[in-house]
């Protein structure tokens, strides 16, 4: 099944180009918007899975529609394309949950893997902006953990054992084993047959770095 989408975009050329490529790629185009305001209503009246949106639009941003659509609780995943490169910007998107962020120079390339990620649950950052703003991002699941379930990961990575661990962080064994629990489970490792030291292990290099 593909995704049903909304385009909104308010340059004509960039708006048919979007449209063009996606209906090529057989994807459910189900409308297209010149500015903001159209695009939300479009929202809230198709309930499309995917919205790709320019950020900058009269009436509304598309910025803005992903704060309503937050407030409002509507499940339609927002995608942005922008030529804007600012970290205010990606952060302020990265708050908003913004499930994409394409760069237009790159959208026709990186736009059919976006909505791929996008469509089964998982968030897409143009790589070229990652390299451009030179931020070292966390792996997504570990965005799911506290700082101290990160502190005992890191630990763990490093072959340590649940006594050592609690010795480091001062705390008892017994906290350290519940920290482990709930790593797993916010994780789902069980059920995807995974083992905690190995995720340690392959998340190491970040961990060292950032907890």
């Amino acid at each position: 099944m593909q995704a049903s989408i909304i385009i909104a975009d308010d340059h004509p050329l960039i708006l048919k180009g979007l449209n063009d490529f996606l209906v090529e790629k057989d994807y459910n185009v189900l409308a297209s918007a010149t500015n903001g305001k159209d695009a939300f209503e479009l929202i809230k009246e198709l309930e499309p899975d995917i919205a790709v949106l320019d950020i900058r639009m009269p009436h509304l941003t598309g910025l803005e529609i992903a704060k309503i659509c937050n407030e409002q609780n509507l499940s339609t995943k927002i995608v942005l394309i922008t030529f804007e490169k600012e970290e205010s910007i990606y952060k302020q998107a990265k708050s908003l949950h913004i499930y994409g962020y394409v760069l237009k120079e790159f959208a026709l390339a990186e736009l059919e893997n976006c909505i791929a990620s996008v469509f089964e649950g998982s968030r897409y950052f143009s790589p070229e902006l990652i390299e451009y703003l030179e931020i070292d991002e966390a792996p997504e699941e570990l965005e799911l953990l506290t700082p101290a379930e990160r502190r005992v990961l890191k630990l763990i990575a490093q072959n340590k054992t649940a006594k050592e661990i609690g010795q480091i962080l001062f705390i008892s064994d017994r906290t350290v084993e519940k920290h482990k629990s709930h790593i797993i489970k916010k994780l789902d490792l069980e059920s995807k047959g995974g083992s905690l030291a190995l995720f340690a292990k392959e998340n190491e290099e970040f961990l060292s770095k950032n907890t």
